[in-house]
């Protein structure tokens, strides 16, 4: 049996730019400052780090970080569970042929491996009736840093299927060099796809194991021919 853990954004659907104005507004409601967001990346990062990246450089305490997280997500969720719109989203290239696939395949066990919170990763899923294929995962809930998620991505999905993967049963799909790191980080290979904001390039330059244009890519390559 294998393991596949599949990033959201830039991998799975493309929001376009109405989630940042979403974050945007939530962080003013919590700490009266969105922080510096022109030239801000968030690419690969965990909610939560976005969250202190931008709240600390705009000179907010440590502390009061910590003490308004909670807040900020609920603030931000409802926000994009009211207002985010498939029309303005893009699914992209081979994702819903190759996750009906992968389901078919009693070998193979997917989830979540997202920056994301968990309820923003299934609204996000859900405008294209995705979140039905990710029975568990790994989320902004867990961790700060990207690298913390694989191995909660794991025990998860030992509970879920009664089965332990080990590193070489594992394979992390994502877009970004942060998708990459937290693969490398444990041992894990990574496919690499260019869908998101971070040219093939650079992606293959990172350590990943495979870099393709996108998931039909992917699978005209025999990348999930094992599964």
């Amino acid at each position: 049996m294998r393991l596949v853990l599949f990033d959201v954004d830039g991998t799975l659907v493309d929001c376009g730019p109405q989630v940042r104005p979403l974050f945007a507004a939530a962080l003013a409601e919590v700490w009266g400052t969105t922080g510096v967001l022109d030239g801000y990346s968030f690419a690969g990062k965990t909610d939560p780090r976005i969250v202190g990246d931008l709240m600390r450089a705009a000179g907010v305490p440590d502390d009061e970080v910590r003490s308004g997280m909670p807040r900020m997500r609920r603030a931000y969720l409802d926000r994009l569970e009211a207002a985010l719109d498939r029309e303005r989203m893009c699914l992209l290239p081979g994702v819903a042929s190759l996750l009906d696939r992968l389901a078919a395949d009693p070998d193979v066990a997917v989830g979540l491996l997202t920056g994301n919170w968990e309820r923003g990763a299934r609204i996000k899923l859900s405008r294209f009736g995705l979140e039905r294929h990710f029975p568990f995962g790994a989320f902004g809930d867990d961790g700060i840093d990207r690298a913390e998620l694989p191995p909660i991505a794991l025990e998860r999905a030992a509970a879920a299927t009664g089965r332990r993967f080990a590193p070489e049963e594992v394979l992390i799909v994502g877009d970004s060099l942060e998708d990459v790191r937290c693969a490398a980080a444990h041992g894990v290979r990574c496919l690499a796809v260019a869908t998101g904001w971070t040219p093939a390039e650079t992606l293959h330059e990172a350590g990943a194991a495979w870099v393709t244009a996108d998931l039909d890519a992917a699978v005209a390559d025999g990348l999930f021919a094992a599964s």
